[in-house]
């Protein structure tokens, strides 16, 4: 994590109920630079029960709003030195939904590795404990 900036976002009226119910996976989310807009992608919030056929698309791309200035320093940094913008939080402050979003660097190929070797340890030492019960 390199730095971070709050932004808001533009949501409908069902997505703000689903957001309030706590119904949303950032897990495979990013941001991207497009046409000189910030746009988050792969977010799900999921459909609101009630809203019937008036519901959204729970994976479409949303908007971030961000300044002009912010959009050039914050989110052109990140594709000139290849890193990724990254949502962290997406939460409420008075009464508007907000994303926290980081400039994040990738692992390289050898910290891939030796977190595979890891998760691999784990999962013996897991399986091992298992047979033991």
């Amino acid at each position: 994590m390199l730095e971070t900036l709050e932004c808001g976002i533009v949501l409908c009226g069902s997505e703000v109920k689903s957001l309030r119910a706590g119904r949303v996976s950032l897990d495979e989310a990013y941001g991207r630079l497009r046409g000189g807009e910030v746009w988050l992608v792969g977010c799900n919030i999921a459909e609101y029960v009630e809203a019937n056929r008036l519901n959204h698309n729970p994976l479409r791309q949303r908007k971030l709003l961000l300044h002009r200035r912010e959009i050039k320093k914050f989110a052109s940094k990140a594709y000139e030195k290849g890193l990724t913008l990254v949502p962290l939080k997406l939460y409420f402050k008075e009464g508007k939904a907000k994303v926290l979003l980081g400039i994040c660097r990738g692992r390289q190929t050898h910290d891939k590795r030796e977190a595979m070797k890891k998760a691999d340890v784990k999962r013996d030492i897991a399986r091992a404990m298992n047979r033991r019960r």
